[in-house]
């Protein structure tokens, strides 16, 4: 470690514990769902102590939710996507499977800002994909150059196999090649400065989108692909049994009745609780040799408590854990530190009345960069899930910062509430104030997976297994979604587990 001093003083005795202790820095829910994971397997009998330690006075993260007025506000992430399972499933699991709650896809509908006009994404689209011409050829967000780009699009060939970084590119590089720039100026960039805060010419498509960049191998035509992947559900539907085709399609999004917070409660209750330290930010993890014993690790803290564990799940940003382990690292660190984030803003602001008859169907609506406005999106969220708003009342969230606009984060309420209402004001034409608002700082929380964020990922995979029993965990390697955080988790809690065992 140099000349740098050390945070934590030296055990003094080294000895093999009968019960194994395990470290998880960080309560969000990827830190939160490790604990879980850990406890559930000492309850099963493993010999091994959880411990869980949070910087911030609660645990959840990002996840937070909040009841005002008879309103639901989601301060973070407000559902997760049900083509990934693994939320879902660990809501059952909680006892939480009767408050599930699917979005009202039947009402579902998008709207892209266009010359200054909220036009509605063509009907068929899947993501990035056209699947049905007619809409595509009448949609006003495309000119006639995107729309012969896309029929050209179907004969396009597999492209030449290549390795490694080579084989990656932006976001918007892939969709120019396949559909045009019209494309990914009106409906890419939009949908991922949504999800991701990014900026699509900075963003991977191994990493962000990676069943396109496999259909584009395979088939070379997205939309061909597309299509035949459908074609192949509609066969499934047809052979399934009368039972399993008697079940209702899943929706889109799903989220609890209660709001996401529950899954935060019902996680915390099944914890150790005094093994849960909150208020305690963690300076360093230092490795250090316990002979026969073999590698331990200490994790000290801000308030000059040390942790003497066995095994350490690092749930926390890419960037913080680059300051954990950067003492006996710095490969390690600076491959840490090399995955970008974005901040994120969210503003919500509710209506009692007189507001929903002014407001357009749907979901919300996506501002592309060359409208050039400092709103990202707006989510009408009373819209997209049911006992959010009480009756009559309207719900909108709207959404700053990101890549494009990252000194949003500095403006104070007043100013953002007023920047929000200018917007919707000349968007949507409502003047109505709100009855109250809600706003959510969350300073770099958003990964940015830029371009060759895999082979980061797989440099950083590497450089631990230099350090047994050293894991992470979290939203910044294979995915942001809470599902994402769900699975990281549980590989981090059983590798952790695999490790114990073996030493």
């Amino acid at each position: 470690m140099g000349d740098r001093p050390s945070p934590c003083l030296p055990p003094t005795t080294y000895h093999l514990p009968s019960v194994r202790r395990i470290a998880v820095l960080g309560g969000g829910i990827t830190g939160l769902s490790a604990a879980y994971f850990l406890a559930q397997a000492r309850w099963a009998g493993a010999p091994i102590e959880e411990l869980l330690i949070e910087a911030r006075d609660r645990v959840g993260g990002a996840i937070q939710t909040e009841r005002v007025e008879g309103f639901l506000i989601e301060g973070g992430p407000d559902s997760f996507i049900t083509e990934k399972p693994e939320a879902g499933a660990l809501c059952r699991a909680l006892g939480l499977g009767d408050s599930l709650l699917g979005s009202n896809d039947a009402a579902r509908r998008t709207y892209i800002l266009h010359h200054g006009r909220l036009i509605p994404l063509p009907d068929g689209l899947m993501l990035l994909v056209p699947t049905r011409v007619w809409p595509m050829l009448t949609t006003p967000l495309l000119p006639l150059r995107a729309k012969l780009a896309m029929a050209a699009e179907l004969f396009t060939k597999p492209p030449v196999a290549r390795n490694g970084a080579a084989n990656d590119e932006s976001v918007a590089s892939f969709v120019g090649r396949h559909f045009g720039d019209a494309m990914t100026e009106n409906i890419a960039d939009p949908l991922l400065a949504g999800v991701f805060g990014g900026d699509s010419a900075a963003l991977s498509i191994r990493s962000v989108l990676p069943r396109f960049h496999e259909m584009e191998q395979e088939y070379g035509s997205l939309t061909r692909a597309t299509l035949k992947a459908m074609r192949q559900r509609r066969t499934w539907a047809k052979v399934s049994t009368a039972s399993k085709a008697a079940e209702a399609a899943p929706t889109l999004f799903m989220t609890l009745r209660d709001g996401l917070g529950k899954m935060v409660e019902a996680l915390k209750q099944r914890l150790d609780l005094s093994q849960l330290f909150l208020g305690r930010s963690v300076l360093a993890i230092e490795p250090y040799e316990r002979g026969a014993a073999g590698r331990a690790y200490r994790v000290c803290c801000e308030d000059g408590v040390v942790h003497d564990v066995d095994a350490v799940i690092m749930a926390v940003p890419a960037y913080h854990c680059s300051r954990l382990v950067s003492a006996f690292d710095p490969s390690l660190a600076q491959t840490l530190e090399s995955i970008s984030y974005s901040s994120a803003m969210t503003v919500s602001m509710g209506y009692a009345k007189n507001v929903l008859e002014q407001l357009r169907p749907g979901f919300g609506f996506l501002i592309p960069r060359k409208e050039k406005r400092r709103l990202l999106a707006c989510t009408f969220v009373h819209g997209k899930f049911n006992h959010r708003a009480p009756p009559g009342g309207a719900l909108l969230r709207c959404f700053l910062g990101g890549s494009r606009d990252p000194e949003a984060l500095n403006l104070n309420d007043q100013d953002a509430v007023e920047l929000c209402r200018r917007e919707l004001g000349s968007i949507l034409n409502l003047d109505a104030e709100p009855s109250f608002y809600r706003i959510y700082r969350w300073p770099q929380a958003m990964p940015q997976y830029e371009v060759g964020h895999s082979e980061r990922v797989d440099a950083l995979l590497r450089r631990l297994q230099n350090h047994p029993g050293l894991f992470v965990a979290g939203n910044a390697y294979s995915g942001i979604g809470i599902s994402d955080c769900i699975r990281t988790a549980k590989a981090a809690a059983e590798r952790a587990l695999s490790f114990l065992s073996t030493v």
